[in-house]
């Protein structure tokens, strides 16, 4: 397990994942006939109703470095090479202002979004933005993993914890905890995102604050650590030797890193959302998208080759158990933290005590290029 614990919530992984998607969902089909070729046909169908509608679609996805998903839409596209896909990547909380922006305006862009920021999605329903609709395969999703009423659908599990380089982890990895890192061996090795800068980082901060008290805090920063923007560059410093560990964070940390679940502490884990709006320029090949990402193949051949997919249906990576059997973690409580926006800001606040203002480019756009309207024809 202890290897096995990579990638779990951030993008690196995926785009690794993801490149053999096509080939492998089709071999998939042979062997599990009764219920993949079903949605394959369900898929089709979309196809065409996509391509009558225009054969275009634009979705906003959270990520933290350009072109993170392009394999997921290379893959998409070698499914369906007749339809143009804006597959746009940008940190969640700033597409999330430019949808309410675009909304605001009376120009929608974004067909769909998938991002981190739950609470938007609670609220565009009841703003009544979102389009109800149950992609292929929605009675097989997680109930905690969508909207009861269907407005809204998730497409992975992610889930931050610690990255620590592998000949620092206990022979039993779930014995690692957030005081080892105090250890004089971790002075100036600590690579960390800017808890204030990303939500998910940041309740993963609340848990440990919850355990440890504020002075854990200070003491961590006495350890001198590398402050980035952006999660898989925390795990990108773990892989390459130059970092010893990485806090509330996912990421492919190889070929010298590992991510840890503690078995004495809580880590972060939620369901990736994803939604349709109701105005969208392009319903059909929204629908088409999200359909093909909650499919059986794709979940089993790409998203659970890295994470937990939020299919019932779809057995978790090797090395994993199911994610309802670690006990401390609960994929809820992220949208509870997210959805009380004054706790969030207040907490937020007093982080930003201990590790000063962000600074540095947007990792998701370092040019500042995509503006009010990316992926606007």
């Amino acid at each position: 397990m202890q290897h096995r614990n990579k990638l779990i919530g951030a993008a690196i992984a995926t785009v690794l994942a993801l490149t053999a998607v096509t080939t492998t969902a089709m071999a998939d089909t042979t062997a599990h006939r009764p219920t993949t070729a079903s949605e394959q046909d369900q898929l089709q169908a979309l196809y065409k109703a996509a391509e009558a509608e225009g054969g275009k679609v634009t979705v906003y996805i959270g990520g933290d470095a350009p072109g993170q998903w392009d394999s997921l839409a290379a893959a998409f596209h070698q499914q369906f090479p007749d339809l143009q896909l804006h597959l746009v990547t940008d940190l969640s909380k700033y597409h999330d202002a430019r949808i309410d922006n675009q909304l605001a305006t009376s120009h929608l862009v974004a067909d769909a979004a998938i991002l981190q920021t739950t609470q938007d999605f609670d609220r565009w329903k009841k703003q009544g933005n979102l389009l109800q609709y149950k992609p292929v395969g929605w009675d097989k999703v997680f109930t905690n993993a969508k909207d009861k009423d269907g407005y809204y659908t998730g497409v992975f599990y992610g889930a931050f914890s610690y990255i620590v380089d592998d000949k620092e982890i206990p022979s039993k990895a779930g014995d690692f905890k957030g005081t080892d890192l105090l250890k004089p061996e971790y002075k100036n090795k600590l690579i960390l995102t800017y808890p204030n800068d990303d939500d998910a980082v940041l309740f993963g901060y609340k848990q440990i604050v919850d355990k440890y008290g504020w002075n854990y805090l200070a003491k961590l920063l006495k350890q001198n650590p590398k402050l980035i923007r952006g999660v898989p560059g925390s795990a990108a410093g773990v892989a390459s030797g130059d970092y010893l560990a990485s806090i509330a964070v996912g990421g492919d940390a190889r070929p010298n890193g590992t991510q840890v679940f503690s078995n004495s502490e809580r880590f972060n884990s939620w369901a990736q959302r994803g939604a349709i709006f109701k105005n969208a320029p392009h319903k059909a090949g929204a629908k088409l998208f999200l359909s093909w990402l909650d499919s059986q193949a794709v979940q089993k051949n790409a998203i659970a080759t890295w994470t937990w997919s939020v299919r019932k249906d779809v057995a978790p990576p090797s090395g994993l158990k199911p994610l309802a059997s670690y006990k401390n973690t609960n994929p809820d409580a992220f949208a509870k933290f997210m959805s009380d926006r004054a706790a969030v800001e207040r907490f937020r606040s007093q982080v930003e005590l201990y590790f000063g203002q962000v600074k540095g480019a947007d990792p998701g756009d370092p040019d500042g290029t995509l503006g009010r309207t990316p992926g606007a024809s």
